[in-house]
């Protein structure tokens, strides 16, 4: 496997794993927001299932074996009502994005269409959630400058 193949290989299974805190986080989401967005939780929850088959499939197309879901992460910080569910929601976004952004930089052709397109999508579910944009989503937590708890982690 070529450094540029592995490079990718290990991007893949960033957003991989990202996707699976994805999904947990979005358990926790759904059973505390409200029911004004809770279509808008369950919308997202699929679209983050439907991200993670697919990581699936791309880490096998390149000979990898596809990093296991934890059995649990760590949320980045108590969610005891709707307003924290609606915080966590768009955190998970915000780093979702960021690691899409890492897939961008390391794969081409549709695989890179493909992570631009999942860091735009989590990039707007990041505004919709917290109201609130940067100017170059998936990359401010990169650069140092964002601030937030750690990722949710096993």
């Amino acid at each position: 496997m070529s450094d540029a193949q592995d490079k990718e290989l290990r991007a893949l299974q960033a957003a991989l794993a990202a996707e699976h805190a994805a999904v947990y986080g979005y358990g926790v989401v759904g059973g505390r927001i409200g029911e004004q967005r809770r279509t808008e939780a369950r919308t997202a929850y699929d679209a983050h299932r439907a991200r993670r088959d697919a990581l699936v499939r791309h880490v096998k197309d390149v000979g990898g074996t596809p990093v296991a879901a934890a059995a649990g992460y760590a949320l980045p910080f108590p969610v005891p009502d709707a307003a924290g569910a609606v915080r966590l929601a768009a955190e998970l976004e915000m780093r979702v994005a960021g690691v899409y952004a890492d897939l961008v930089r390391s794969s081409t052709g549709e695989r890179r269409r493909s992570a631009a397109e999942a860091m735009r999508e989590a990039a707007v579910r990041s505004v919709r959630w917290s109201g609130e944009s940067v100017a170059f989503p998936g990359l401010a937590e990169r650069s140092g400058t964002a601030q937030g708890g750690p990722a949710p982690a096993p």
